[in-house]
């Protein structure tokens, strides 16, 4: 079976950003079974949602980054980092480097915004994913949305 071929890019109108919320839905609402009225906030009107979408336009993943103010309740205050932060991958596309993609592209985002580091609070079973992508855990674990979870850190390269 060959990869399933796939693009990533920021969510730019409308119908993307409801295609992001769609893929959130699916693996945060229904999958893990987190409540709809705490997964969507409102931080999803000023963060920079990123869409991996099969050739066909379904949507695989997205992932969002909140910068500034938006962030700085999730980074200790610090104006140079960012947040990265609902990132969900559909269970069809799940082992195909969509969740890294992802993740590249928010450090991209992040970059270009001229942040100097990004932060997460991932689900402690998805410790390892990130670990492998960079991201170092700090401090203990703590639940959100009744999931057990880490804060993690990763310092950005500046781009070429």
């Amino acid at each position: 079976m060959s990869p399933m071929p796939y693009a990533v890019r920021v969510a730019e109108d409308p119908a993307d950003r409801e295609a992001c919320f769609a893929v959130r839905k699916e693996v945060f609402v229904v999958e893990q079974g987190v409540a709809q009225e705490i997964e969507y906030d409102e931080y999803d009107a000023v963060a920079t949602h990123v869409i991996a979408v099969r050739e066909d336009g379904t949507p695989l993943g997205t992932g969002r980054l909140l910068f500034g103010e938006a962030a700085a309740a999730k980074t200790g205050g610090d104006p140079t980092v960012g947040s990265l932060g609902r990132l969900a991958v559909s269970k069809e596309a799940r082992g195909l480097g969509v969740g890294v993609a992802l993740v590249r592209a928010i450090e991209d985002a992040a970059r270009a915004r001229g942040l100097a580091a990004v932060d997460l609070h991932a689900q402690t079973h998805a410790l390892g994913f990130y670990e492998r992508l960079g991201y170092e855990a700090y401090g203990p674990e703590f639940p959100d949305a009744g999931i057990p979870h880490r804060a993690m850190r990763r310092a950005l390269t500046p781009a070429a």
